[in-house]
């Protein structure tokens, strides 16, 4: 493909994680009207958030394979559908049995989203890593700007129809994708024979640096996720805005990772891999003054320095993983995205009980040193990576440099 293609390739499957991960976050604010419509209490219409994240953590270990297997497009094509279909159902669900249903379809199709999108940027740039880093970055960028501006959008749409015209709304945009990526995702073949999990995930267990590298996602996944689902509120205690105002405010931390999504390559490309410990110094320094601030300017600033940090580490270590597996890059993609997913689910409880017992400070401090330790950990790992690399091939060429000359 040309690069226009490329560049193509790269908005269609940003926009589907831009709306699928705003299909997620854009719940959460929804849960009261819910309750009230439906007539359940908070916590039973709350299970509706559960019934969607359940599958999605789950069968995101499986559609990385599958696309192994079955290639890449075919299946981020049938789940662009599927989630489509399944967000814009929410809308027509009578009863909390039917809402918990449509919305556990929904987040299995959901769960092949990233974890495919990432290892098909891999396939098509093939693997090269400066290039996969920029455009993991733009995509990471776009999807978290759908992440952060939920609020915005399904306060908006709530306030003007009801939080059935949200569902309806994030299904039929993500309809127009999914049928415009059938037509822009070009087709290929699988790159395994067979599909076994066992077989796969086998390989991924015994690569240790690739474990190594998937858990510092995870504490990436801990530090990002798990304290930016606090975010909102603290923004709202501080300022006394509405729930708009807060969405606005919040949306700096997108609007941070779409930048850093676009322009970081240069950055990442100048200081080589001394940028991950860099922007583990920039997020760290600003969630931690996170929680000094009542300034809606100064917070803005705070949330956009996370995002900036955030977004100049992850697509590092994702394209970093999906080097260590290039024959399974669905399979390792899964296996990032389950523990990055992981990680912000376990960080996201965690940080409930921290909270409760030391205040929003102490969540954000917390957070900003976890981020601190993944980029100097990223930092420290892949320089191993790229000795053990060197020093690998150097004993081959060597190897072969003996061949030659007893050849001779």
């Amino acid at each position: 493909m040309k690069k226009t293609g490329t560049n193509k390739m790269i908005m269609i499957l940003g926009m589907m994680a831009f709306f699928c991960n705003g299909d997620n976050y854009a719940a959460a604010p929804l849960i009261v009207e819910i309750a009230k419509d439906l007539h359940l209490g908070i916590s039973q219409a709350a299970l509706s958030i559960t019934a969607y994240m359940l599958p999605f953590g789950v069968f995101t270990l499986l559609f990385g394979p599958l696309s192994d297997r079955y290639g890449k497009a075919r299946i981020i094509n049938i789940a662009a559908f599927g989630t489509a279909i399944f967000s814009g159902l929410g809308a027509v669900a009578n009863d909390l049995t039917s809402l918990s249903i449509i919305r556990s379809v929904n987040g299995v199709f959901a769960a092949a989203i990233l974890p495919v999108t990432m290892s098909l940027i891999g396939d098509h740039l093939d693997g090269d890593p400066r290039k996969v880093q920029i455009a993991l970055g733009k995509i990471f960028g776009i999807m978290f700007l759908g992440g952060a501006s939920a609020t915005v959008i399904g306060g908006t749409l709530a306030y003007i129809g009801s939080w059935r015209l949200v569902y309806l709304v994030y299904g039929f945009a993500e309809l127009i994708i999914a049928f415009l990526m059938l037509k822009i995702l070009e087709r290929q073949h699988g790159a395994v024979s067979a599909f076994n999990l066992k077989d796969a995930y086998r390989d991924a267990f015994a690569d240790s640096s690739l474990l190594k590298t998937v858990g510092i996602i995870f504490l990436m996944g801990f530090s990002v996720f798990g304290s930016f689902a606090y975010a909102g509120k603290f923004v709202e205690i501080r300022t006394g805005y509405n729930i708009l105002l807060v969405g606005l405010i919040l949306t700096f931390f997108g609007l941070a990772t779409v930048f850093g999504g676009r322009k970081g390559g240069a950055l990442r490309q100048k200081l080589g891999n001394k940028h991950l410990f860099l922007s583990g110094i920039l997020a760290c320094a600003s969630w931690v003054f996170m929680g000094a601030w009542h300034s809606p300017v100064l917070l803005s600033l705070s949330l956009a320095g996370f995002g900036f940090g955030f977004i100049m580490i992850q697509p590092t270590l994702v394209a970093k993983a999906q080097q260590l597996m290039p024959k399974r890059r669905g399979t390792a993609m899964s296996l990032a995205s389950f523990t990055m997913f992981t990680g912000g689910g376990i960080g996201t409880f965690l940080n409930g009980a921290i909270l409760t017992e030391w205040g929003f400070e102490s969540v954000f401090v917390i957070a900003g040193i976890l981020i601190l330790v993944a980029g100097t950990s990223a930092t420290a790992l892949l320089k191993r990576i790229a000795q053990s690399t060197h020093l690998v091939r150097q004993v081959e060429k060597d190897a072969e440099t003996k061949k030659m000359v007893l050849s001779k």
